[in-house]
């Protein structure tokens, strides 16, 4: 078994190359938007009905384009189309696809990687360019366990240029050992094991708000100078949210043994489904970067051992996790469960995440191996008498 994993490389052009690279990324923006037009125009999502439709007519607009990188275009918007389209369906607001900068996909005939020698080489209108790579130690100990290569995405962002490459690694094979971990997400606590650990620090929160607020203000100000702080500060948020998810889903991944399914709820739309009351908690719902927190928490299980699992998220919160009964009025404040039916009261995200872990049970999840099940709660299952 083998799984994908993306790494960023740095490139480091001469300024011919990057000059050339720079046209390359504008003029497959072109053909990128020009695509994403007449799909929307159309309404058509079909990658071969565009690429009869556009293909001849963009191939004559940019000649020095390699046409591998106008299918690729083509290929991109296909899939920006094919998304705007379904929320028009479902009554959702969408409009036109478009990018300022599109960034290329590159395959086998059109990049070729060499990094024990430190470059590589990318289709561009000026023909074949070798650039020189910097590729820091974790992005080189991933390429010393790759077996394969997949595409690659060459991205322009603040004046430099990088590699997004998708290398295949050997998986580690999945052995249940009959352990299952529930994990419950939020706001107020990052994340909550049903096996009685509580992950995240307090101080995150303060940062979000200090930067909140020194946002709030440079946007009141409105000059230029407030625009450039805001624009670096954008990028510096994310980073902070970022190494936060790294941080939260290594402690619960290292946390479990290898062989545990990691169980989590499928949070979809979640902003849309549930109403939050105060305007802090509007904002810090809308920034919430569940989505990411669980591809790292992935990928990472999925190195150690384990597995993660998706489950509804109905009723998490207002189930009592000892004798089922669920209502509204259980959860009395955003920390205190107290049933109102058997009297148990527990921290409210704990009983979340015991509740999340026996729903998958519950839902027929059993490991391949079968054996006995634990959520955390004991350390052994009981013996039969």
């Amino acid at each position: 078994m083998s799984v994908r994993r993306t790494i960023r490389l740095r490139l480091v052009p001469t300024p011919e190359q990057a000059g050339a690279l720079l046209e390359t990324l504008r003029q497959h923006t072109e053909c990128f938007n020009a695509v994403c037009a007449y799909g929307w125009q159309h309404q058509e999502r079909n990658g071969v009905r565009l690429h009869h439709a556009t293909y001849r007519a963009l191939r004559e607009r940019f000649p020095a384009l390699p046409s591998q990188l106008v299918i690729a275009a083509r290929e991109r918007a296909r899939e920006a189309l094919r998304s705007v389209l379904a929320h028009a369906r479902r009554g959702r607001k969408a409009s036109q696809p478009r990018s300022r900068r599109c960034s290329i996909r590159y395959d086998a005939r059109t990049y070729t990687l060499r990094a024990p020698k430190g470059y590589v080489g990318l289709a561009s209108v000026a023909g074949r360019l070798k650039v020189t790579l910097a590729i820091d130690p974790h992005a080189q100990g991933i390429l010393d366990q790759a077996v394969g290569l997949d595409s690659a995405d060459l991205v322009y962002r603040k004046g430099r240029f990088w590699l997004h490459v998708v290398v295949t690694v050997p998986d580690v094979e999945f052995q249940p050992s009959g352990d299952v971990v529930g994990v419950d997400m939020g706001l107020s606590r990052p994340a909550v094991c049903s096996n009685n650990r509580f992950f995240g620090e307090r101080r995150w929160k303060e940062i979000e708000r200090r930067y909140f607020r020194l946002r709030r203000s440079l946007q009141r100000k409105g000059t230029r100078s407030a625009k450039r702080h805001l624009r670096r500060l954008a990028g510096k948020v994310n980073r902070f949210r970022r190494d936060c998810d790294h941080v939260l889903s290594r402690r619960i991944v290292d946390s479990v043994q290898p062989g545990t399914v990691i169980v989590v709820e499928n949070l979809v739309d979640i902003r849309s489904r549930t109403k939050q009351r105060g305007r802090e908690s509007r904002r810090r719902l809308h920034s919430w970067s569940f989505a990411q927190l669980r591809a790292f928490l992935t990928y990472k299980a999925g190195a150690r051992g384990c597995r993660v699992v998706g489950i509804d998220p109905r009723r998490t919160s207002q189930a009592c996790s000892r004798c089922g009964y669920v209502h509204r009025s259980n959860r009395r404040s955003q920390s205190r469960f107290l049933c109102r039916a058997c009297g148990f009261e527990l921290n409210a995200d704990l009983n979340a995440a015991r509740n999340i872990a026996r729903k998958y049970l519950a839902s027929g999840g059993m490991p391949a191996a079968g054996g006995p099940l634990s959520t955390g709660l004991s350390c052994q299952p009981a013996q039969a008498g």
